[in-house]
């Protein structure tokens, strides 16, 4: 059996120096580009993105300036206001939510308040009522609830009224001028 070590023998006592060897022979400069997986490793470990495991259970409140996937059980209440949350396909929340933008693909159980998205997908569950300028529910997903589609920088519990923009006021309707003719009309007998 041939062995590296007895195969190269430096003659003046320092060691050779040799490129790395990747399981495809090849040097380790030349690798391929990385795969998908190595690309979620190397987004875990920048810190773009946090997963709660199916095993994990928080109660509680849950707070954070990341986007976040859940796969576990959380209760209480969730806020990422600048940020993505993702309630994966095991994911069991009951809590009230407030998000950026929402994707469901497990089951919620609460209100969600979201700045710009909900997105209900297939097999996703909401319980609760929503609040949010834009909604998408999958076919194939459940909702039972309310939605409330505020345009962007209206605060929650405004009058509709008071929410739509000063250039467009709402329709009233306006008296006609009618002839003088037409005005007077003589009562009948």
């Amino acid at each position: 059996m041939w062995k590296r070590d007895e195969a190269v023998k430096p003659t003046s006592g320092q060691p050779t120096p040799s490129a790395p060897v990747t399981q495809s022979n090849q040097p380790a400069s030349a690798s391929a580009a990385p795969q998908p997986e190595a690309a979620r490793r190397q987004q875990i470990e920048r810190g773009d993105v946090v997963n709660i495991g199916k095993s994990v259970v928080i109660k509680g409140e849950l707070n954070g300036s990341e986007d976040l996937t859940i796969e576990g059980h959380v209760e209480g209440k969730i806020e990422l206001k600048d940020h993505v949350l993702t309630i994966g396909p095991n994911g069991k929340i009951k809590a009230a939510v407030f998000a950026k933008a929402v994707i469901v693909l497990g089951e919620v159980h609460g209100n969600v308040t979201a700045s710009e998205k909900v997105d209900i997908r297939d097999g996703g569950s909401v319980d609760g009522d929503i609040v949010s300028p834009r909604v998408a529910i999958a076919e194939g997903a459940h909702f039972r609830g309310s939605v409330d589609m505020q345009r962007k920088g209206a605060q929650p519990g405004q009058p509709a009224q008071q929410q739509r923009p000063a250039a467009q006021p709402a329709p009233q309707a306006q008296p006609q001028p009618q002839p003088a003719a037409q005005v007077a009309q003589p009562a009948a007998r």
